[in-house]
């Protein structure tokens, strides 16, 4: 009673008002799993291709109802009979199927709404927590690991219409005993630095993933602000709570120029920097030394390997790389990545690939060869909370889901404090 019976897809809104696919996954007993899929508004070159409509008269063009007809069409054909608990199975028979090397045929946002679906259809028929399933494909043993949050509470680039190039600024409270103690910290930074910007007569709005979008003179203004709040909520900068960076250096990379210029300024007709890669590398050296940044992601643009290997080389003792656009949770990227000694963590995107296998693939990967991993969210995001259950599950000790506002970030955050009250004494908080 546990093969697939119906496949189903909907048309739905993500968090900026944008149409994405929701899946559903029915067996003979009717049990049934639901997966939405997330879209990025900044997405790197290698990553798997989502599949929109083109049709101006519907969404602006971005309806997806192509994608969903792949889901009820097709891709329901050939897994109905399949056992949900062939993840694998059904995950390698949808790639075959779609004959891409980006899965463009059918979509990779079709394909990875029903790979998530499965999986979390699975976890109701084997009556267990979707965590604990994901922990057992993963052989996880206990005590799970309850990730350390990574909130960007203030947001630039793609994500903001400021004058900030670097996309998200964020705070890691690593220096706790639980996730839920960490959490309540980073809510009263987030909450403090709300007063600094109010009394410095900042706008307080928020961007795609609930940060705050003021505009700020420079990155060092932002890194300022933040440190300001966390040491006025009470807390320790560095030694409790650490910042984080990240730059998404390809969005504002010039190919034609070979340099990395601060377009958003430039456009508004302000002072912006040009920078070569090894005066990028320094940039962040620089910010480094000046402020308790312990983790940097996309420093430097997706095609830039030579310039990723100095960063690496010059600070990755020192703190930790993320490779997002870079790597796009492919187990073929990750893996240049390994043998040329180019960053030290990975960023896990599933849309990215397409497939929980693939995703669960990367990881081990990563986690085999001593790189961290970060699991993420996209900035056009639902109210699906997947990615809490797979941080736990794969022990993956960090999460990187927003700031903490806009239901779809606290929907997370909200679902891991539920995981970590379940858990009890079987539970233990990322410290790294």
């Amino acid at each position: 009673m546990t093969t697939i019976s119906r496949v189903d897809a909907q048309e739905i809104l993500d968090s900026r008002g944008n149409p994405t696919v929701l899946a559903t996954v029915t067996t003979a007993s009717g049990l049934q799993g639901q997966a939405a899929a997330p879209s990025g508004a900044s997405k790197g070159e290698h990553e798997a291709c989502e599949k929109r409509d083109e049709d101006p008269r519907r969404f602006l063009g971005k309806g997806v109802l192509s994608a969903c007809a792949s889901i009820t069409g097709p891709i329901q054909k050939f897994i109905t009979g399949k056992s949900i608990f062939d993840q694998s199975d059904i995950d390698q028979l949808m790639i075959e199927k779609d004959g891409t090397e980006n899965k463009s045929l059918y979509g990779a946002n079709a394909i990875v709404a029903v790979s998530l679906a499965v999986a979390t259809c699975a976890a109701k028929a084997a009556n267990m927590p979707l965590y604990r399933y994901l922990g057992g494909l993963e052989n996880c043993v206990l005590p799970y690991v309850l990730p350390c949050p990574m909130l960007n509470i203030l947001n630039g680039g793609a994500h903001a219409d400021n004058s900030l190039d670097f996309q998200e600024f964020m705070i890691r409270p690593h220096g706790f005993s639980s996730f839920s103690e960490a959490l309540r910290a980073g809510v009263e930074v987030f909450h403090t630095l709300k007063a600094l910007l109010k009394k410095a007569s900042y706008q307080t709005n928020v961007g795609d993933e609930g940060g705050f979008a003021p505009n700020l003179a420079s990155d060092e203004e932002a890194l300022s602000l933040i440190s300001e709040a966390i040491e006025k909520a009470g807390y320790k900068v560095k030694q409790e709570i650490s910042l984080a960076i990240d730059c998404a250096a390809t969005e504002f990379f010039d190919t034609k120029a070979n340099k990395y210029i601060e377009k958003k300024k430039m456009k508004k007709g302000l002072n912006h920097s040009v920078r070569s890669a090894s005066e990028q590398v320094a940039y962040l050296e620089k910010l480094c030394a000046s402020f308790a940044i312990d983790s940097i992601e996309d420093g430097l643009a997706e095609n830039d390997w030579d310039g990723w290997k100095v960063l690496t080389q010059r600070l990755g003792e020192k703190v930790q790389i993320v490779g997002d656009d870079i790597f796009v949770t492919n187990p073929k990227f990750l893996l240049r990545g390994i043998n040329e000694g180019v960053a030290n963590a990975i960023l896990i995107k599933f849309n990215q690939i397409g497939t929980l296998t693939e995703t669960l693939e990367t990881i081990r990967l990563a986690q085999n060869s001593g790189y961290r991993t970060v699991i993420s969210h996209r900035s056009g995001e639902t109210e699906d909370s997947f990615i809490a259950d797979l941080a736990v599950g794969c022990s993956s000790g960090q999460i990187k889901t927003g700031a903490p506002s806009r239901s779809e970030r606290v929907v997370k955050y909200n679902r891991l404090l539920q995981i970590e009250k379940e858990l009890g004494s079987a539970a233990c908080y990322n410290q790294s």
